[in-house]
């Protein structure tokens, strides 16, 4: 995906745990963070406890949705993805991907992966790998700010 490219329809889930949400209900009011992760990514599971503290500090800001992605045959089960999901916090969203339909929408081939919508909908940033949470939260930050700025 390119920048400022709309967010794609959020369709073509295996299944939806902790609740199921549409392009709809996360567009308009404030911008969203979708990350892409799976059970078998140590880097995801390492990075979760920060995605999770992200998630809650800006709970009221900030719309987060969870994407599982597998990677290999293992990480179709999705007894084990609830299993993580449930000892890892993430009590947001998840889109269960099996057929990496939503994965091919946002032309992501990376986990953990991270994407930064505006309240519109638009892409304003994209990362993947461990690190850069940082860079992250600078990132949602400036989407705030300028949500901020046009109220």
């Amino acid at each position: 995906m390119k920048l400022r490219e709309p967010m794609p329809d959020l369709l073509g889930a295996v299944e939806w745990l902790n609740g199921e949400v549409t392009k709809e209900d996360l567009i308009g009011e404030k911008p969203t963070l979708i990350h892409f992760w799976s059970v078998s990514c140590y880097l995801c599971k390492e990075a979760m406890p920060q995605v999770n503290q992200f998630r809650d500090q800006y709970k009221d800001k900030l719309n987060v949705v969870a994407v599982h992605m597998p990677r290999s045959e293992e990480d179709l089960d999705i007894e084990q993805i609830k299993q993580t999901a449930a000892e890892h916090g993430i009590n947001q969203p998840i889109f269960v991907d099996s057929e990496h339909k939503l994965a091919e929408k946002f032309e992501n081939q990376y986990v953990p992966a991270y994407y930064v919508f505006d309240r519109e909908g638009k892409l304003r940033h994209f990362q993947a790998g461990g690190s850069g949470m940082k860079m992250l939260e600078k990132r949602v930050n400036r989407v705030l700010d300028e949500l901020e700025k046009t109220e």
